[in-house]
């Protein structure tokens, strides 16, 4: 447990740090808007790793701006509804791009 909340603080400090606005072609949001994204992220992840039936290793959550995307492999329609559903219940996203394939097995 120790090593995922060294790695979440890793991650929130490196996109707070890389994202930083300002640099020609940079990114337009700011270093706070960086560490929202990931924090939104790192929770919807976190609610789908509880969930016993969805494969957190295989469902990756992408988050700019409080939009969240979902990429990856689900075993069936209602576990594809039910991720769009844990993401969407996460505080501060404000739409999911639900682009889960559903494999069947």
């Amino acid at each position: 447990m120790s090593k995922l909340l060294l790695a979440l603080v890793a991650a929130v400090s490196l996109a707070a740090c890389s994202n930083m606005p300002g640099a020609p072609g940079g990114p337009t949001r700011t270093a706070g808007q960086a560490v929202d994204d990931a924090t939104i992220g790192t929770k919807v992840k976190a609610a789908i790793v509880k969930d016993p039936e969805l494969s957190a290793l295989k469902v990756n959550v992408d988050t700019t701006q409080g939009n969240v995307r979902l990429k990856g492999e689900v075993k069936s329609v209602t576990l594809r509804q039910r991720a769009e559903a844990l993401a969407r219940s996460v505080e501060g996203v404000k739409s999911v791009d639900n682009q889960l394939i559903v494999t069947g097995g």
